[in-house]
């Protein structure tokens, strides 16, 4: 919401919100974008998509390599499975094929612009209908039981937040969109720890009562990915909704490590076995902005978080570790040959995709070995950590085993 002013001051955020009014501004503006989304010139109609009655049926937005999806297609499996076996089965690229039907979530479509993570998605997901389109492109998205996607985080003025009414970069809208055709029983969207303070808060509060008009009440948490079995340290807030009419209430998981409980997992027990044989990584010398502060964790610590950048991923934990000079000013002692970053299976690791998960690097052997490999980056660094996806799905997963019946019997309800 912004204030009918000019000037810097022109998205100054307003202290009060009147829901029947923010609820009026988001129909217009998604009104708006449909209008111009049905002005193309385009008699493009979505094929006939592989629902399944006896599954939950999902669709993926900015989906990217798959992270957030796989995470939750190994939930579906282990309430189906249960933990043990369905973990097995993760490891191992043919006892995952031979088991991924049996979960109860079903990808049905997928949609993102990142050539090369849609390419890792074809190939790690086959069957799945993927839409390589600009979601402000997209007229009609598929009917749906649950709708995932990290939505990138919204842009906003130099004066204060880009709220509702903001001209610029609406995607999460769009996410928005998709609900209110494609009438989920639930939804979950990922995005990074800074979305809590931008504007002082106001952001993310305009973002969560621009879904609750929606049709959904909305639960919103700032969770660390070690917390739930990764070996990382990745703060990620996590807005799940569950559809009105819908007689569940979604509480977040509780850690599963740390004090008390299963010890975090560390560098050392996620990479240690990759020592020798580590596959490539990013080459070249370290700027003065890459050693302005330490990059470089112990065996029995648990890495930085993963960034979407072969030329900023942490160091590798061997050799001597980084020494502190001054104010934003460290050093990589010894000769630099003792130091290296983290290779793309490495952060695979981190990220806690399995090794039989590939990564497109686009193809292109006249492209720069660097340059094939940053996509390799960018691709994982911008993935929900799997094993942290598959810890915010349980409790959808397990709700939907259990009451499936009931979720097929309202798939035409109509949202408020």
């Amino acid at each position: 919401m912004k204030l009918d002013e000019r000037g810097r001051a022109k998205y100054r955020p307003l202290k009060e919100y009147d829901p029947e009014l923010v609820k009026q501004l988001l129909l217009d503006k998604i009104a708006a974008e449909e209008e111009a989304i049905n002005s193309l010139q385009t008699d493009f109609e979505l094929p006939a998509l592989d629902y399944r009655e006896d599954k939950i049926n999902v669709v993926s937005l900015f989906s990217g390599c798959g992270g957030l999806d796989l995470g939750f297609e190994l939930a579906g499996l282990s309430s189906v499975l249960g933990e043990e076996k369905a973990l097995e089965a993760y490891n191992s690229k043919e006892s995952y094929t031979a088991n991924r039907s049996k979960g109860i979530f079903h990808t049905i479509y997928s949609n993102d612009l990142f050539k090369e993570a849609n390419e890792s998605y074809k190939i790690n997901f086959p069957e799945v209908y993927q839409q390589p389109l600009d979601i402000r492109k997209v007229k009609n998205f598929p009917k749906a039981d649950l709708v995932l996607g990290g939505f990138p985080c919204p842009g906003f003025s130099e004066a204060g937040p880009r709220l509702i009414d903001d001209e610029r970069n609406f995607l999460y809208t769009h996410f928005i969109r998709c609900l209110l055709q494609a009438k989920p029983f639930a939804f979950v969207a990922e995005n990074v720890k800074g979305i809590m303070t931008l504007g002082k808060g106001e952001v993310l509060n305009q973002i969560v009562q621009d879904f609750a008009s929606a049709g959904y009440t909305v639960k919103v948490k700032l969770v660390n990915s070690r917390d739930f079995g990764v070996p990382q340290i990745r703060e990620r807030v996590f807005i799940v909704g569950i559809r009105e009419d819908i007689d569940f209430e979604y509480h977040h998981p509780e850690p599963t490590h740390g004090e008390n409980k299963t010890p975090f997992l560390t560098l050392a027990d996620a990479i240690g076995d990759l020592e020798t044989k580590p596959g490539d990584w990013f080459t070249g010398g370290f700027s003065p902005i890459y050693l302005s502060r330490n990059r470089k964790k112990g065996w029995k610590d648990q890495s930085f978080t993963i960034q979407a950048s072969g030329r900023q991923a942490p160091l590798h934990p061997s050799g001597p570790p980084m020494r502190k000079l001054g104010a934003d000013k460290w050093e990589l002692p010894g000769d630099e040959t003792l130091h290296r970053r983290l290779s793309v299976k490495e952060i695979a690791r981190i990220q806690t995709f399995p090794d039989w998960f590939t990564f497109s690097d686009g193809g292109n052997e006249t492209v720069q070995r660097n340059n094939r490999l940053d996509k390799q980056y960018k691709q994982i660094g911008n993935a929900v950590p799997v094993l942290l996806a598959k810890a915010m799905a349980m409790p959808l997963a397990t709700f939907a085993k259990e009451n499936l019946e009931d979720i097929k019997n309202n798939r035409t309800k109509v949202m408020v």
